[in-house]
């Protein structure tokens, strides 16, 4: 990093003999030291924070490479004892890669310090800043992360195919902080630094109170909450996460998407998997978003062939008699607006994750469509297809499926002929289903996995008919860091979803292939992006249109969920040619009741949708 003042500018007092060596030597202007596994001697540094296992210095003899990092670890639980920030001090030691997990990146950093020795003490200690700034101890410049690419080694697209084609770690690539998130940071690696205007990105990220965020900056993705989705290409490498502050203190626990919190000072560290500041005290909320929830969809059924409402709701392990029945219930029928027929997944069995045989889970959907009548007054009902005990993945016992939930007083199925959880549905002449309702099915494909419900109705004045497809794809679990070693990054089950692709898209296909005129409408939870392979793949052998992009919802305002440092979008709703010729600007809404909500007001990890269409007969 390049200084604009020079330390002695600050009124630093530097030893009376030059360093043998420098900290950005140690850095070096690549990801792996070039001096790694070496042993150095009279290395100068100011000290600009303390952590329990060590220390951070900066360098009194800074270069003029924007690539390298002036600031380096420490690694000793020990020899900090007696050092101040503002010390100046000299001392042998050894260059050490450090990581965790062959799957994080390496850390650079000062192991095995000895002959330590001050130089002088009361020194001033300068955070740079980052983002927009007038000046600083780097001079009158705009210190901000790119907003686009992670690393040089992704080629364009961190959730391209293949992924894991090569790694940082063999590569050592060179380092281009303009250009790619990851080597900023990597830049700034063991540096002091101050972020002002920092909004975070939803809530706590994970049991030790770390928090997503970024600063005042340049974003892009951004959207009307103030959080940052991720759209094409794009997964916002500006951000960067709190980690545990160093002086103790806890993070707040109350934040919420798009709050504004107080600035932070800290130091640049990449730990388990990502870069991070750890904050010299912890920040706190200023000011949050209102309204604390959003209103209603202005989605409503008719009750007519030709407006007909359709809500999709992934709801999180939902068990019977749990405390979260009255929630995901006023979610359904306040938010969403009591749809004639709502996709569920994640329906869990009479006994929840009791892993006791029960496959069964009319308590579960009973105890849900009860506590929608009683707010509505519609006698709701629903249908299913109980799984093969633990053939479907998600907990243990859980037996998670996929149901369906409807107004009888507006649709019926079709000729109903229920499968089990062993016939694999088929496409027959009319089009009409081998089983009504039954289960997608192929060998190998959805194993572990919910298989696709599909379903053929009809409105009870017959003048409407139509297919459904609820989805819920295998997850990303195995995935790895965006900001790890693997490049393009794992994206756990993306093959998996690619064969859940072509089979479901193929399903759907059969039906449009004998009435092209057919209304078909498939939503659920993809566990995938709609510009990544398997969506891709989808969309291209189904024929069916993205909902989002047929309504016009604005790309950045296209999320159900929010995973690390971004929102983005899980929950998905395609539809054939003939339903998307009547959709208008404002027949389409994704519903933030959870991703905007307080932690004790979240009914699930995922935000409902709710669509109002046309599929009368033609």
């Amino acid at each position: 990093m390049k200084f604009f003042n020079s330390l002695t500018a600050l009124g630093l007092i530097l030893a009376p003999c030059a360093s043998a060596i420098t900290v950005a030597d140690i850095t070096g202007n690549k990801y792996l030291s070039p001096l790694s596994r070496s042993a150095f001697t009279n290395l100068t540094g100011l000290v600009t924070a303390k952590g329990p296992n060590g220390l951070w210095i900066r360098s009194t003899n800074p270069d003029d490479n924007e690539e390298t990092s002036e600031s380096v670890y420490v690694f000793s639980r020990t020899v900090g004892a007696n050092l101040n920030p503002g010390d100046i001090i000299s001392l042998d030691g050894n260059v050490t890669e450090f990581r965790s997990s062959n799957d994080y990146l390496f850390l650079t950093e000062v192991t095995s310090p000895r002959n330590v020795q001050v130089v002088s003490t009361g020194n001033p200690v300068e955070p740079v800043v980052l983002g927009a700034q007038a000046s600083s101890i780097i001079g009158d410049k705009d210190l901000s992360p790119p907003t686009e690419q992670y690393s040089g080694l992704d080629n364009g697209d961190v959730f391209g195919v293949p992924n894991n084609v090569s790694r940082i770690s063999q590569v050592n690539p060179q380092l281009d902080p303009k250009q790619y998130g990851m080597d900023f940071w990597e830049s700034l690696s063991g540096e002091l630094v101050t972020i002002q205007g920092v909004t975070a990105l939803g809530k706590q990220a994970n049991r030790f109170g770390d928090q997503w965020i970024y600063g005042n900056w340049p974003v892009t993705g951004q959207n009307s909450r103030g959080g940052l989705t991720v759209t094409d290409r794009d997964s916002n490498p500006e951000t960067i996460i709190v980690g545990s502050p160093l002086d103790g203190t806890r993070n707040p626990n109350t934040t919420k998407l798009g709050d504004s919190l107080t600035d932070i000072t800290g130091i640049v560290q990449y730990n388990f998997g990502f870069y991070s500041i750890l904050p010299l005290t912890a920040p706190s909320v200023k000011s949050s978003r209102s309204p604390d929830l959003p209103s209603p969809a202005n989605v409503k059924s008719k009750g007519q062939c030709n407006n007909l409402s359709f809500g999709d709701y992934n709801i999180e392990n939902f068990t019977p008699g749990n405390s979260r029945i009255p929630l995901v219930a006023d979610h359904i029928a306040t938010y969403l607006v009591a749809p004639t027929v709502v996709f569920v997944q994640e329906v869990q069995d009479n006994s929840g994750a009791t892993n006791d045989g029960v496959v069964d889970a009319n308590l579960t959907l009973s105890g849900l469509t009860q506590a929608l009548q009683e707010r509505t007054g519609i006698p709701y009902d629903f249908v299913d297809v109980d799984p093969v005990n633990n053939a479907d993945g998600g907990q243990p016992g859980g037996n998670i499926r996929n149901a369906y939930l409807f107004n009888p007083k507006e649709v019926r199925l079709f000729k109903p002929n229920p499968g089990s959880s062993t016939d694999a549905n088929a496409v027959l002449p009319g089009p009409s289903l081998r089983f009504n309702p039954g289960r997608i099915d192929a060998p190998g494909v959805f194993t572990s996995s919910r298989k696709p419900l599909v379903a053929q109705w009809e409105t009870l004045d017959g003048k409407g008919n139509f297919f459904t497809v609820n989805v819920h794809w295998t997850s990303k679990g195995g995935s790895t860091s965006l900001q790890g070693d693997p490049r393009p990054p794992v994206n756990g089950g993306i093959q998996n979803r690619n064969a859940q692709a072509n089979v479901t898209g193929s399903f759907i296909a059969q039906i449009l292939a004998q009435d092209n005129q057919a209304a078909v409408i498939a939503a659920g939870d993809f566990n995938e992006f709609a510009t990544v392979e398997p969506l891709e793949r989808f969309v291209q052998i189904s024929g069916l249109q993205d909902l989002d992009v047929v309504s016009g919802i604005p790309e950045v305002e296209r999320y159900t969920y929010t995973f690390g440092s971004s929102q983005q979008q899980l929950d998905h709703m395609y539809v054939s040619a003939q339903v998307a010729k009547f959709v208008g600007k404002k027949d389409y809404e994704h519903v933030h009741v959870n991703t905007w909500a307080a932690e004790e007001d979240v009914a699930s990890d995922h935000d409902p949708t709710v669509a109002s269409l046309n599929v009368c007969k033609r």
